[in-house]
């Protein structure tokens, strides 16, 4: 948890020095909440599928 608040404000930060413009900057890390989420979820899926070191 510490750690994704962490990536979140990282890429407030970021957005915000590249646009100026706070709400940009929370509208980007809001979306990347979501969008980390959602690839979390289908890498994992994916991962599962690879049978490397299973028997």
């Amino acid at each position: 948890m510490s750690w994704r608040t962490l990536g979140t404000l990282d890429t407030f930060a970021i957005s915000w020095f590249m646009t100026g413009r706070v709400e940009v900057a929370g509208s980007i890390a809001g979306l990347e909440i979501i969008t980390k989420i959602a690839w979390y979820y289908l890498h994992e899926r994916l991962w599962a599928l690879v049978s490397w070191g299973r028997r």
